[in-house]
């Protein structure tokens, strides 16, 4: 038998959480002596202080915590149990990892209005470019609704290439639905081979652009926000008006997404 303290050492819990469970009549002594009061607690009874605490961790209550153990719920049942609050914890926990970030990213907008100079901004023409792609749809213009459209598009869009071998960078770019409440997300790489158009992948030619205004972007798309910003700006300021789809050309991700480098490119016509 384990005294009081030597219980709370092995079940790494304080000796005032075993007194409250004992008080509640969720984990019993094993033993208390009638004179000193002394309670004593044996190696078995670890098993159901583990349940507890796991229990309580992922967040049930004391209460609920004694009805699944007096419910005599067997191990199977159990860590089925733990696995689906687990899936939970871990959803929510994305969930605020995901807000975290968007608000990491309007703080970002926020600390770099007037910093980035007007020359980071490059007016030029773009070629016309044929393109494998695939297409996708969001609810908004949104990051985290976005990204991992064209992350799941792009894993798609390679795996159905095959043996077919890109001839230039990524590029993406986004329209609105003809309801105007979606955004349509285009994944595409440059191709060069002949396709029979039973790929799997839509075959598309863009135009050339007689004038886009660009920017690099460096760091992950997470951070876009701002680089995004600062070259709607500078089209406004500037006179211009956008005249299609805003493209993203994904120079360099073959690495850690904060070593990306994008080229934003927007194009342009006069106001």
């Amino acid at each position: 038998m384990f005294s009081i303290g030597e219980f709370a050492k092995h079940g790494r819990v304080s000796i005032r959480m075993l007194r409250h469970y004992d008080a509640i009549g969720l984990l019993r002594p094993a033993h208390v002596d009638p004179h000193s009061g002394y309670r004593s607690y044996t190696g078995d009874q670890l098993a159901r202080l583990n349940r507890v605490i796991a229990l309580k961790d992922l967040g049930f209550t004391l209460t609920k915590v004694q009805e699944i153990l007096d419910a005599e719920i067997g191990a199977d049942e159990l860590r089925g149990m733990l696995r689906l609050r687990r899936a939970e914890l871990e959803a929510a926990i994305a969930a605020d990892e995901t807000r975290l970030k968007a608000i990491e990213a309007r703080l970002r907008s926020i600390e770099s209005e007037g910093s980035m100079p007007s020359e980071d901004v490059v007016v030029k023409s773009l070629p016309a470019v044929r393109v494998a792609e695939l297409t996708g749809t969001a609810s908004g213009y949104i990051n985290e609704e976005i990204g991992p459209i064209v992350q799941r598009l792009y894993q798609e869009l390679f795996g159905a290439l095959g043996s077919i071998t890109p001839s230039g960078p990524m590029i993406a770019y986004y329209e609105d639905t003809e309801d105007g409440e979606r955004v349509s997300i285009h994944a595409s790489v440059p191709i060069a081979a002949e396709t029979d158009g039973i790929e799997g992948f839509s075959t598309v030619s863009l135009a050339e652009v007689p004038a886009a205004a660009t920017i690099l972007h460096h760091g992950s798309m997470e951070t876009v926000l701002s680089s995004y910003q600062a070259l709607a700006k500078w089209v406004d300021a500037h006179g211009y008006r956008a005249s299609g789809p805003a493209r993203e050309f994904y120079l360099d991700c073959a690495a850690e997404p904060d070593t990306w480098v994008t080229e934003l490119q927007q194009p342009i016509t006069q106001a």
